[in-house]
């Protein structure tokens, strides 16, 4: 049976963390002004078009 003491992706050689926070912290960004975008699309649709 397979050993399970250690996990995988922690010793896994070639892990970019530092791309990989970098790749996160862009997501959160376009969430964020995503997000931002939406509601003033919205707003602007309420104003406009009643």
């Amino acid at each position: 049976m397979a050993e399970h003491n250690e996990v995988a992706y922690t010793t896994a050689d070639g892990n970019d963390y530092p791309a990989h926070e970098q790749t996160y912290e862009g997501f959160i960004k376009l969430v964020k002004y995503g997000t931002a975008a939406v509601i003033f699309i919205v707003a602007m649709m309420a104003i406009f078009l009643t």
